[in-house]
């Protein structure tokens, strides 16, 4: 088995090789009440809510969510060559590769997760359904996790390479095929794709799927409340991100179809009472009144690298965030700034990307993208741009050595984080390093 890799080498490693991603963390006696940006800057999307045009616009993008979130059952084979989905075992080897217990991971690990990826079986199952409870997409078929050097600024805990992403309850996904032993299978969701473990999904019968799509969807717009079945047995909690086929509705709450366990692969379905209090039936306009409720909600988690810990990152905070509006973003912060009007910035100074961006940003419906992290701008404070974005951390160099400040969650701030620091890594900093703007709604 291990052979069809070798084949694959040479022609994926230049593709694959644009998956970074370094990741930032390092401990430091500083404390994030300390960094004058949240200390000075309203940490309150209410504040900055005087920027939003508030108007009931309907944009074309907002027409497009269902078709982009049900994809993945409107196809019969993946979209994806093997080529392109077997870059974590080019990516990935023992040099460098740290497990749980701050060893490195011996070559047997890769050997064993080669084996049980069964590629060879890729595309042939074919299956379409849904997931039964939050779930983490993996790039090997394990939990356990591939860390890099952990005595590096950067590495180690959280970031498990691992993660690729997390999706919802009850989301739509599209099943390739199942490891070896066919504890996990291999899936599509409709912006990422990893495996999972074979008791997270149900496959569903064609009629049931065209039932469910067909269906007017909710969309949650609060974090954290408990959602149950029928019998009252507790599912999960809701979260931003999140949307259930209704069945019927009456003045206070809407009766849901979900689906939350199942015999051999197969769905039993169930319903559920949501109140109308933390859903809404139509997309959410992008006004005044709904945008900083959200913003709210979507800041009530932390920072989580690819989502680990039911948390979210950078792009996940803002794919979420502009679900109830009916606005569907792919996953990775490079793919989100390609949606919409792009505005290049590269190759500017620093005064000419502040002219450019209040010039011709949106306040919360413009991106700014550097490399492996977006931000949503927000408008101005005492005239400096202010985004709103999720982040671990700060940069810093001491005697030629990084570190990190670490903030772990999404706040409000300038695009120069930190730069009262001592040892603030200038070369590092936001502003210096945004490359482009896009209006996701141009």
């Amino acid at each position: 088995m291990r052979y069809f890799f070798i084949v694959f080498a040479l022609f994926l490693f230049v593709g694959c090789s644009q998956h970074t991603g370094k990741p930032d963390i390092k401990k430091s006696a500083a404390k994030p009440f300390e960094i004058y940006d949240l200390v000075n800057i309203p940490q309150d999307a209410e504040y900055f809510s005087k920027f939003i045009d508030n108007n009931n616009t309907i944009y074309d993008i907002q027409r497009k969510y269902n078709t982009r979130y049900f994809s993945v059952w409107n196809i019969d084979k993946p979209r994806e060559s093997i080529e392109s989905i077997v870059w974590p075992f080019i990516a990935f080897t023992p040099p460098g590769s740290y497990g749980e217990n701050l060893q490195l991971h011996k070559q047997s690990f890769f050997d064993e997760m080669i084996q049980s990826a069964n590629f060879q079986e890729y595309a042939t199952l074919n299956k379409k359904g849904l997931t039964l409870r939050e779930v983490n997409l993996r790039a090997f078929p394990t939990i356990k996790p591939l860390l890099r050097d952990p005595t590096l600024a950067g590495e180690g805990f959280p970031f498990d390479y691992l993660q690729n992403s997390t999706v919802h309850a009850n989301s739509p996904i599209f099943i390739s095929h199942y490891s070896e032993d066919k504890e996990w299978a291999y899936v599509f969701s409709s912006f990422a794709s990893g495996w999972i473990k074979a008791d997270e999904f149900v496959i569903l019968e064609d009629d049931d799927r065209e039932l469910w799509q067909s269906a007017q969807q909710i969309y949650i717009i609060k974090e954290g409340v408990a959602i149950y079945d029928a019998s009252e047995d507790f599912l999960y909690k809701s979260k931003i991100g999140m949307s259930f086929a209704i069945i019927s509705e009456d003045e206070t709450s809407y009766k849901v179809l979900t689906v939350a366990s199942h015999i051999g692969s197969r769905a039993i379905y169930s319903s559920s009472i949501i109140s109308k209090e933390i859903a809404t039936k139509e997309p959410l306009n992008l006004s005044v009144e709904n945008l900083p409720n959200i913003v709210k909600e979507v800041s009530k988690t932390n920072y989580g690298w690819g989502g680990m810990y039911e948390q979210r990152d950078c792009s996940s905070m803002l794919r979420d965030m502009y679900t109830p509006f009916g606005i569907w973003l792919p996953r990775n912060s490079y793919q989100q700034s390609r949606v919409g009007k792009v505005i290049s910035l590269k190759d500017m100074d620093e005064e000419e990307k502040i002219k450019v961006i209040k010039e011709n940003g949106v306040p919360f419906q413009t991106l700014l993208y550097r490399k492996g992290h977006i931000v949503l701008y927000v408008g101005t404070y005492n005239d400096d741009i202010v985004v709103f974005h999720n982040t671990w951390g700060i940069k810093t160099k001491k005697d030629g050595v990084e570190g990190r400040l670490v903030v772990g969650r999404a706040i409000f701030s300038t695009l120069k984080l930190g730069k009262e620091l001592k040892y603030y890594d200038e070369k590092s900093e936001l502003l210096k390093n945004i490359t482009s703007m896009n209006i996701i709604t141009e």
